[in-house]
């Protein structure tokens, strides 16, 4: 991906990827126009040209310029859908995102002044952190979340208690220095935060509230996708950041 384009004007370019999303996709862009007045591009990612979220987009296009429909040319699925939306990206704040209404955006300014101005490059919206909550969805995959994210950040040294949600801004260039290497669902959001924390990059947490989604179908796929965030949860719990890194972080906190 090249890295020399022309200074983008928008300061955030949100990923979001879809699958039928047609009875959501107007609310989300609703709640993003309301919610995030810094300049953006949503980038929304789609695999076949019978996504009954296109329809959609078409009648909105003349009410949000600043939504663009990209083609998932890498593979079906939404991991490769976000790949695709990764390589589109120009803005120097990455913020992926779904369609299903479950990601609260009023903490998207927070997330970016993090990044734009306090130094972080990644940010995670937290639902376990105080001040954060999770409304809705199945008991057995909150509390596999739950006990992954709280045991990385006591056992791990993770520093953001939030380890799985997808919900998460990043500093462009981190994505482009880790790579997804994960093959299954979203994963991979442990796995770049687990590789940056290694590396020493600096990880920030904001408290957030999660919400099931009310509309349309979830396409999560627990048992398939388990082997591959205990993968990145082993990752997360034997790798540490440089010892230099540590103590630049613990100066920062205080």
């Amino acid at each position: 991906m090249p890295d020399d384009l022309p200074q983008p004007d928008a300061e955030i370019d949100f990923v979001m990827p879809v699958y039928n999303e047609g009875a959501n996709i107007e609310r989300a862009l609703e709640e993003i126009d309301q919610q995030v007045e810094i300049p953006k591009r949503v980038l929304v990612v789609y695999d076949f040209d019978g996504d009954d979220t296109l329809p959609v987009l078409r009648r909105l296009a003349p009410r949000y310029p600043w939504v663009e429909a990209v083609k998932n040319d890498l593979g079906k699925g939404v991991l490769n859908a976000i790949r695709a939306g990764i390589a589109a990206t120009r803005a120097e704040v990455v913020i992926i995102t779904m369609a299903d209404l479950s990601d609260d955006l009023r903490v998207v300014p927070r997330m970016v002044e993090l990044i734009r101005d306090e130094g972080h490059d990644i940010v995670a919206a937290s639902r376990y952190m105080k001040g954060g909550r999770q409304i809705g969805g199945p008991l057995l995959k909150k509390t596999m979340s739950r006990v992954a994210g709280v045991s990385l950040y006591w056992l791990g040294a993770l520093p953001i208690h939030d380890a799985t949600n997808a919900f998460r801004a990043y500093r462009r260039r981190v994505l482009l220095d880790f790579p997804i290497e994960s093959r299954g669902g979203f994963a991979y959001s442990l796995e770049i935060t687990a590789k940056a924390h290694a590396a020493g990059r600096k990880l920030g947490e904001v408290p957030s509230t999660w919400r099931d989604r009310s509309a349309g179908e979830s396409r999560f796929r627990l048992r398939a996708w388990l082997p591959h965030y205990l993968k990145w949860y082993g990752y997360a719990l034997t790798h540490r950041p440089p010892r230099r890194a540590r103590v630049a972080d613990r100066a920062g906190s205080t």
